[in-house]
């Protein structure tokens, strides 16, 4: 029996489970308008987040035609250049009929949405079953200067926690760490010791590039710091990097860093390498989704068959006074929009067929086509409805690119035959209770979507100098002083004025 706070066994790889449904179990939907047999596919930016692209022509894809009725075609966009081909397309307004918006942040996306490019479809949803029930929350969330310019992704509203290698702690006689100071104790004890117990070296934190908008931010949130943006005691909306909760935790990242507990190269490292790296057991401490450690098992696997590997999922660590909190991840369970093109779609009939689209998509069959396959060819389920991956590489291949073009990922959960599935499931859904959300993601300011990307990016260069030692924290504070005047004071007062207005 697996414990909460202890993963002591790996298990089977399994996706997050499903209803026994074959690729034709949804019936189609009939055509006409919402159909679309009688217009061109429906094309759909969006992003992937794997190394291989899913055939067009699959047997997920035709059974996702099949169940909603509509033709519809994905044009996949790295994860890794998003940024770039979303700001390309939305410069030159040549977006496709659906496009995957999920970083609402980009002062780009921002600006595009209210320019007339996207339709605005608040109004539209009441006539579809499935997203006139979406949470009132989440659509506030989702809303821009009050208008919701796309449908929302449907999301929990945390999913980060810590994961940490089980048998490493157990090699060097660790306890699981609960607080902060624990944390950081056995990040340098897998530095200092022989964790792998083969004598070859090995670190505590694998960080990535992207450690201050996503690892350490995560890691801040435990010492107060909020998701993004926050309200100070003052009563200010002010970014959570410029906050006293910030900047302590960098001073003891940066002291885990110095001691060796942190890649020492995490600065220039990408996401790929980063994954790799641990499967490779060149660290045993991932600041990541819960739902990671079963990939990090498969990827270990692929590796070395005969891998050892056991993680532990940790969502209750504290730190000091601070009560117990994890910064949303999901932009408070809304992960981005699908937002529909008022250039191919010109009619409200046009929209109806993208709207249409993604309302069957959060039924359960395609919710289940999406998330695990087709039963018999890619997955099955036991006389205790726990399911099992039956062809790993095949789902990898034909499956596992859809999940994040999910509209949710909560339409159903469902047991699986891996532990670690349904531990990351219970967990995610304990964060809820905990989550911290950022109080301007509906606010609008014109300069944060004028100024914040230089802004951000200033400041993000001067927390790497800082973590990898070439500079102090007066020089961090520095680097905040130096953006006030290029438009930081501006947004802190628009956003605050903003708060005010619907407080």
């Amino acid at each position: 029996m697996i414990s909460r706070r202890n993963l002591l066994q790996s298990a089977p790889v399994a996706a997050a489970g499903a209803l026994a449904l074959s690729a034709c179990g949804g019936s189609a939907s009939g055509s006409g308008s919402d159909g679309g047999e009688g217009g061109a596919p429906l094309t759909w930016m969006s992003m992937l987040h794997t190394p291989t692209t899913p055939e067009h022509d699959g047997p997920v894809m035709k059974a996702l035609a099949e169940h909603t009725g509509t033709d519809f075609e994905f044009q996949w966009v790295p994860d890794a250049s998003k940024e770039e081909k979303i700001n390309a397309a939305l410069a030159s307004s040549s977006v496709t009929d659906i496009t995957t918006l999920n970083q609402l942040a980009m002062p780009s996306i921002r600006s595009t949405l209210a320019s007339g490019l996207f339709w605005e479809v608040e109004d539209h949803l009441a006539d579809y079953p499935n997203l006139s029930q979406i949470n009132p929350a989440t659509i506030e969330g989702a809303r821009l200067n009050g208008v919701l310019y796309g449908v929302p992704f449907q999301k929990p509203l945390a999913r980060y926690g810590v994961l940490i290698r089980q048998d490493w702690l157990d090699r060097l006689g660790l306890e699981v760490p609960h607080t902060i100071e624990e944390l950081g104790e056995v990040a340098k004890a897998f530095a200092e010791g022989d964790p792998t117990g083969t004598g070859s070296s090995a670190t505590g934190f694998i960080d990535r590039q992207e450690s201050f908008l996503v690892g350490f931010r995560s890691l801040a949130g435990y010492f107060g710091a909020g998701d993004k943006f926050q309200l100070d005691d003052s009563g200010k909306i002010v970014p959570a990097c410029t906050t006293d909760a910030w900047k302590e935790a960098m001073d003891w990242y940066r002291g885990i860093f110095e001691a060796g507990g942190i890649n020492q190269e995490f600065v220039t490292v990408q996401k790929q390498n980063q994954q790799q790296a641990i499967a490779q057991d060149k660290g045993g401490i991932v600041v990541t989704g819960l739902f990671e450690a079963k990939n990090y098992v498969a990827l270990a696997e692929s590796i070395n068959p005969d891998t050892e590997v056991k993680w532990t999922l940790i969502n209750d660590l504290t730190y000091g006074d601070v009560p117990r909190r994890i910064v949303s991840d999901t932009g408070g369970g809304m992960g981005g929009l699908m937002s529909f093109s008022t250039q191919s779609l010109k009619s409200e009939e046009d929209l109806a067929r993208g709207l249409n689209l993604i309302d069957k998509l959060l039924d359960e069959p395609a919710f289940q086509l999406m998330t695990n396959g087709i039963e018999g060819s890619h997955y099955e389920i036991d006389g205790d409805g726990a399911v099992t991956i039956t062809d790993q590489a095949m789902w990898e291949q034909q499956v596992q690119p859809y999940s994040s073009s999910r509209p949710s990922d909560s339409v159903k959960t469902y047991t699986s035959t891996d532990e670690y599935v349904n531990l990351a499931n219970q967990m995610m859904e304990e964060n809820g209770e905990y989550a911290i959300t950022n109080p301007a993601q509906s606010l609008t300011s014109a300069t944060y979507d004028s100024q914040w990307g230089t802004i951000e990016q200033s400041l993000n260069d001067a927390y790497n100098i800082f973590m990898v030692g070439q500079s102090s924290m007066s020089d961090y504070e520095a680097a905040i002083e130096s953006v006030r005047s290029q438009g930081l004071d501006d947004i802190i007062a628009e956003y605050t004025e903003a708060h005010d207005a619907v407080s």
